[in-house]
């Protein structure tokens, strides 16, 4: 294998590489759901609420078994990991068009979703049904909000998820190092949906619920994950949407993507190519990324 990897956010050596081996030769008969387990115990793998991070080990168990440095037990059954195969049901929803103008729909409700799982099905229903990306369950920390107006009608759904392991233009603008940016990625997050729900036609209300949800993204990311947030990033397709909203919200246009996928390590996966945007929720994120 390469003398060093850097997968799920983790520096995998040789004396990385060893305590695999000695797992797998040590215990045949283990799962891969037990394997991914007693990782995250000898390597402390932890979130920062202490939960053990076995689905981020069992990525990486699967990334090295594709990459052929071992071979993993046989599956026994489907991954424990609900959100795997959780389906999206719909949700009976009011859809009658809203012509308006933002001072008739203020002040919104931000709900944040953690809070409220009686919201979450609506929430993932509309992102399903609606964003042009769909919707599917993310992994690792993520922040989900839903929206409504005064009236209490849902106008808008939002997404913050992992951010992207490597963006030109974004690590250009932060001037962190590899150390840096492995060691704080976490505290920067990626707005990885965005929806107005499209019977919605209400001048600058996207930069409003930006506005408003950025607000409180930093307290909400703290009280949920016990660390600090610093930098939000998003990455807009051009040939849909101009990121007008992102500008009026006060956003900072950096560039454009390579038009690799956030997945790919070999260079051969390929996206359109996207313009990037980050929102720096303190004057200090800087200091605080680079440390």
């Amino acid at each position: 294998m390469e003398s060093v990897l850097l997968l799920q956010g983790r520096v995998i050596g040789a004396a990385q590489f060893l305590q695999l081996q000695q797992l797998l030769e040590s215990h045949p008969e283990w799962s891969r759901y037990r394997l991914s387990r007693e990782l995250c115990w000898l390597w402390n793998w932890r979130a920062p609420n202490g939960q053990l991070k076995d689905m981020a080990a069992r990525t990486l168990l699967l990334k090295l078994e594709q990459r052929g440095h071992l071979r993993l037990p046989a599956k026994r059954r489907p991954s424990p990991n609900r959100m795997l195969h959780k389906q999206v049901r719909p949700v009976a929803h009011a859809r009658e068009a809203i012509h308006a103008l933002l001072i008739q729909l203020t002040p919104v409700e931000v709900i944040e979703l953690s809070q409220r799982p009686d919201q979450l099905a609506l929430y993932e229903w509309l992102l399903h049904e609606y964003h042009y990306l769909s919707y599917a369950s993310p992994v690792g920390l993520n922040l989900k909000y839903l929206v409504r107006d005064r009236q209490g009608r849902p106008v808008s759904c939002l997404l913050f998820g992992s951010a992207a392991w490597k963006c030109a233009p974004r690590d250009q603008f932060i001037g962190w190092s590899l150390a840096a940016r492995q060691a704080h990625l976490q505290q920067v997050t990626n707005n990885a949906r965005f929806l107005l729900l499209p019977w919605v036609q209400v001048p600058h209300l996207a930069s409003h619920v930006l506005g408003q949800v950025l607000r409180r993204l930093p307290r909400d990311w703290r009280r949920k994950y016990a660390r600090p947030l610093d930098l939000v990033e998003t990455f807009v397709d051009t040939s849909r949407f101009t990121g007008a909203c992102y500008r009026a919200a006060n956003w900072i246009e950096l560039g454009q993507t390579t038009g690799r996928t956030r997945q790919d390590r070999a260079h051969r996966l390929q996206a359109p190519p996207k313009r990037v945007w980050v929102y720096p929720l303190a004057g200090h994120f800087r200091r605080r990324l680079c440390a």
